[in-house]
Formats: C-alpha cells, sequence, structure tokens
C-alpha cells in the first residue's frame, strides 16, 4: 500500500511539474497551446514521400493499373512483391502438375487402372498427383533427374512440355527483371543524398538569403545536376477562389551557379530574398505565423548506372531558423586530405542578422540616397526658362541704404533702359 501511494505520489507532483513548466513557457512565449494543436499537414515528408491520397477512383480507371503492370510491379513494397513472386512459381508448377496428372489420367497411366506390362504411358514414373507435381517442378527448373520423362506415346504430353518450357522462361525472366529493377531504382541511390534538418535565414554577400544544406554520401557524384524548390501555400485569388496547393517557384543557386553542381563535397545553397522572392514580406516575428511548405527538388544523373534520380525534402516554418548560419564542416588534415565532419553537419550558429528583408532594403536605399545627395528618388532637377518678366527683374539691382532713420528699407535701381519702372521697396 506505500509503495501504490509513493507513485501516486510522484505521477501528481510529475503532472504538477509539468504543468507548471509548460505554464511558464506560455507566459514567455516560447510555447502556444494553439500552434501546438494546429498541426501542419505536409505534403512531401522529410524523406521525400508524398503524403497524398486518391478516393473515389472509378473502376475504369483502376483497370489501367493492370494494363501498365509492369510499373505496378516496380511501385510494389517489398512484401507483395515477394507474395508475387513465390505465388506465381507455385501457382505455375501446381497447375502443370495438375494438367500432368489429367494426361495421366486419361491415359490410363495410373496404378489404380492396373495398366498391362506393355502399356507405354506418356510420362514415365507418375503414380499419382505428387509425382505429377514433382514432374511438373523438373520440368520447369530444368533439374532433369532422368527419373520421369515424357516418352512419344502421347503427342499432348509432348506439346504440354512445350508450352511448359516456353511459360517457365517468361515467368523467371519476368520476375528477375521485376526484382533486379526494383534493386537497381535510382531511389534508392537518392538515399545517400541528404538535406540539412533545417533552413536559415541570414546575409550572404550583403543580401538576406535563405539556406540549406545538402550532401552527397557517396565518392560518386551525380552528373548534370540541378536544384530548385517550390514553395507550396494556400492561396485566394481575387475572384474569391481558394488554391489549397499553390505553387510558387523558388530559384536556388550556389556560387557557380545552379547547372551541373561539382557534388564532390557539402553544398550550401541558398535564394536570394529580393523583393520578387515569396518572403520578402515575412519577418523574424512572423514567419512561425506563417503557413508554407517549401519542397526542394535535387535532379541528377547516376554516375554509375546512368538513371536520372530526384531527391526531395521539404520545410514548413517551425524549421526556418531566421539569424542563424551553418557551422564550418570542411577541414583539411595534415596528410593534405580534405575531411568533412558529418557531426556538425545540420548544426547553425547565431549570427547579426536583420529581422526582415524589407528593412534591409530600406536602409540600403536610404544609404544610397545619402551618397547622392538628395532624399527622394523621384526629384529631378530641370531647366527653367526665362520669359520676359523673369528677363526685366533679373536687371534690377538692388542697393542697400545706410542704417538709420532714414533706412527704412532698400532702394531698388534699375539700370538706364529701365529707370522709367524705377521702384522704392520699403522692407
Amino acid at each position: 500500500l506505500s509503495a501504490v501511494l509513493y507513485n501516486l505520489l510522484y505521477i501528481t507532483s510529475s503532472r504538477q511539474s509539468v504543468m507548471y513548466t509548460c505554464s511558464m513557457l506560455v507566459q514567455k512565449g516560447i510555447f502556444s497551446p494553439v500552434e501546438r494543436s494546429r498541426r501542419r499537414a505536409r505534403l512531401v515528408s522529410k524523406d521525400g514521400r508524398c503524403n497524398i491520397e486518391f478516393g473515389n477512383v472509378e473502376e475504369q480507371s483502376r483497370f489501367v493499373f493492370l494494363i501498365d503492370i509492369w510499373t505496378t510491379i516496380l511501385d510494389l513494397k517489398w512484401r507483395y512483391k515477394m507474395t508475387i513472386f513465390i505465388s506465381a512459381f507455385l501457382g505455375s508448377w501446381f497447375l502443370f502438375g495438375l494438367l500432368w496428372y489429367v494426361v495421366a489420367y486419361v491415359h490410363q497411366d495410373l496404378p489404380e487402372f492396373n495398366p498391362s506390362i506393355n502399356h507405354t504411358p506418356c510420362v514415365e514414373n507418375i503414380n499419382g498427383l505428387t509425382s505429377a507435381f514433382l514432374f511438373s517442378l523438373e520440368t520447369q527448373v530444368t533439374i532433369g533427374y532422368g527419373f520421369r520423362c515424357v516418352t512419344e506415346q502421347c503427342v499432348t504430353a509432348i506439346f504440354l512440355l512445350i508450352f511448359q518450357s516456353i511459360l517457365g522462361v517468361i515467368i523467371n525472366s519476368f520476375m528477375c527483371g521485376a526484382i533486379l529493377a526494383k534493386i537497381s531504382r535510382s531511389k534508392n541511390r537518392a538515399k545517400t543524398i541528404t538535406f540539412s534538418k533545417h533552413a536559415v535565414i541570414s546575409k550572404r554577400a550583403g543580401k538576406l538569403c535563405l539556406l540549406i544544406r545538402v550532401a552527397n554520401l557517396r565518392k560518386s557524384l551525380l552528373i548534370g545536376s540541378h536544384i530548385y524548390g517550390k514553395l507550396l501555400r494556400t492561396t485566394i485569388t481575387p475572384e474569391g477562389e481558394t488554391i489549397i496547393l499553390d505553387q510558387v517557384n523558388i530559384d536556388f543557386v550556389v556560387d557557380a551557379g545552379n547547372e551541373n553542381l561539382f557534388f564532390i563535397s557539402p553544398l550550401t545553397i541558398y535564394h536570394v530574398i529580393d523583393k520578387n522572392s515569396p518572403f520578402f514580406h515575412m519577418a523574424a516575428e512572423t514567419i512561425l505565423q506563417q503557413d508554407f511548405e517549401l519542397v526542394v527538388f535535387l535532379d541528377g544523373t547516376v554516375e554509375a548506372t546512368s538513371a536520372t534520380c530526384q531527391v526531395r525534402t521539404s520545410y514548413i516554418p517551425e524549421e526556418v531558423l531566421w539569424g542563424y548560419r551553418f557551422a564550418p564542416i570542411v577541414s583539411k588534415t595534415k596528410e593534405g586530405k580534405y575531411r568533412v565532419d558529418f557531426q556538425n553537419f545540420s548544426k547553425t550558429v547565431a549570427v547579426e542578422t536583420p529581422h526582415c528583408a524589407f528593412c534591409l532594403y530600406n536602409e540600403k536605399e536610404t544609404k544610397a540616397k545619402e551618397r547622392k545627395g538628395y532624399d527622394n528618388y523621384g526629384f529631378v532637377m530641370s531647366e527653367a526658362s526665362e520669359t520676359s518678366d523673369t528677363q526685366m527683374y533679373n536687371q534690377i539691382k538692388i542697393t542697400p541704404l545706410p542704417l538709420g532713420r532714414e533706412a527704412r528699407g532698400c532702394r531698388l535701381n534699375l539700370d538706364e533702359e529701365t529707370t522709367s519702372t524705377t521702384r522704392r521697396a520699403h522692407l
């Protein structure tokens, strides 16, 4: 009883401590129960699998999968593929075993018919269904024990032997080809391409960029590699239509360009957040409230097999770290070799970063205005043409009067040509 009471008190105290910790996190703004309860749906998982299912597919559309039987077999999981593999061989052996038994039964070769000594059976030494099954197995896999064999007595048995041999070769070719194609699929090569767990946003070459790290775990290269991204989000058109999976192109580059990547060491790809970027109006304080999914694709050709492969992953707002950069992982050893430390592959380091791209570009524009000497880019100096009135007033000479009681203003004297229009201006 004391042990039970102790466990109850321990569980109660643990729950109270957890609730207290959660309440403190909520007060500090670190944890939000609303955000936690709202699970973000991924279209693409971190390992590249697509989270989508098709419903209400018509029966005619399902029949199309049977027409494209090769692709259907390749897309099956291993357990289903092995089930079909074993069932195809066992089924063919048993089916032809029944046919050989029928041939022996019709020709009265079985012992139950008490054949005479001079009776020549269609197949030697078939005494029942078991022996017929063994003969079918020996024939299709070309074992050739020599104890059971077809005679010249029955033409039907000869044609059945030919048909089973041809069908056995077809089954062997199809099943072995399906297994080999399944093993050598390029998506298995894609598993040796890894992306960083998080994407980071920081300054790079004076620009605010979204950075992702990708690495090739094999020494063999990917030929003609090309990397790009898609931003999936829900948008509402001006006509009021809601698009659930609206796709926006995201261009990723490296310092050497995004075509034909030299993928011998981990690369840091980046997307410049400019005015055309969908991340331009996001900020460090509001990115977690956004609803988007960034899907990154890497296409390339496998060097060993010349097969094309595609690697993909995705990032949701919680996996985008604002104000961080990736830690360096490439170093040089004493032997002169370059060493890649994958322990720090996804490690990030906090750096000073503007809290929004809009502020960074405004700061740059302000500095550019200060260098040019004016504050308004729309202001343009223009020359004014002189009219007859302005020419007349340009000829006016202002003569200052001495200070005193009589000096209550300044006398405006014109040239000799304009003495008739002389006026006095009192200030």
